[in-house]
């Protein structure tokens, strides 16, 4: 797990090697979330480049009754 420094402009530099792992290139957007215990960053994508990630997801699994 890396660190990372936040500057006097409140700005933030992403690891390379992370960066190359996530598919971030310079200029791409991430969308910034604060959660419970503290932040996520997700890169901003096309809707329709998103077509068919989930294919090949094991649905073979029991669902919980519905609440209703």
């Amino acid at each position: 797990m890396k660190t990372v420094t936040i500057s006097p402009g409140y700005e933030l530099s992403l690891p390379p090697e992370l960066c190359r792992k996530l598919g971030i290139s310079p200029g791409d957007e991430l969308v910034i979330a604060a959660t419970a215990t503290g932040i996520t960053l997700v890169p901003a994508r096309d809707p329709r480049k998103l077509r068919g990630f989930l294919s090949g997801m094991n649905i073979d699994f029991e669902r919980e009754p519905d609440r209703l």
